[in-house]
């Protein structure tokens, strides 16, 4: 049975959040601040944290932090009450996979849930193998990425674009396809989210990121990754 944890202070939203999903057919625990849900996370193996940012003792923004310090990639969903792009964009940077806006529909974050839950599924390849890809090589199946010998932390988000690119290695792909593939729903993130997630990538695998020879910019369109 698909294991969520929810982390999440006030009570009301707590319980009606874990009665919905249970209702749905998930295995549900909870976490009532930041600091419980990060320990939960550690100690155990959930398919999916949907976690309020705004917590005592220690934020969700701070939470997705140390997970991914961790090397945990559980994909996780963020919720938050600020609608500023900027706080959705950190949320991203710091190893989110998705975020909702409170006040937001259950029947919004349902398909939400279903969606990373399915691309999870489905993400896995063929057989497993590495995959060189600049400076690291990837296990795509075990979401892990080492680099001389060391692994290399990346977040679930971080390698399902990977993965896409590399999928669809020396064509080019737009904005709007990364958008549509990856985050999978009508209401996106903006094009920046995805330059954004780009500029990390080319962080871990390109040996000069400043000049980028793997994943180019095709100006006006999107991005292609050329190996």
């Amino acid at each position: 049975m698909t294991k969520i944890l929810i982390v999440e202070d006030e009570p009301n939203m707590r319980l009606g959040l874990k009665d919905n999903l249970e209702f749905e057919g998930f295995d549900v625990e909870i976490a009532e601040d930041g600091k419980d849900g990060l320990t939960k996370i550690l100690e155990n193996n959930y398919d999916l944290v949907i976690m309020d940012v705004m917590m005592p003792n220690m934020s969700g923004f701070d939470v997705c932090r140390n997970v991914r310090k961790f090397g945990v990639t559980t994909p996780i969903i963020l919720l938050t009450a600020k609608g500023e792009e900027i706080d959705k964009v950190l949320g991203l940077e710091l190893g989110a996979d998705d975020y909702v806006t409170k006040p937001f529909s259950l029947r919004e974050l349902l398909a939400r849930v279903k969606a990373i839950l399915r691309r999870s599924e489905n993400f896995s390849l063929p057989e497993n193998k590495l995959v060189r890809i600049g400076k690291i090589e990837v296990d795509f199946n075990g979401y892990k990425a080492i680099s001389n010998k060391k692994d290399i932390q990346m977040s679930h988000k971080e390698f399902e674009i990977l993965h896409y690119l590399w999928k669809k290695r020396n064509t080019t792909v737009s904005r709007d396809d990364l958008l549509t593939e990856i985050w999978g729903y009508d209401e996106t993130p903006t094009t920046r989210t995805v330059d954004n997630f780009i500029l990390k990538l080319r962080q871990k695998i390109e040996f000069d990121p400043n000049h980028p020879k793997i994943i180019l910019t095709v100006h006006g369109v999107g991005y292609k990754m050329v190996l």
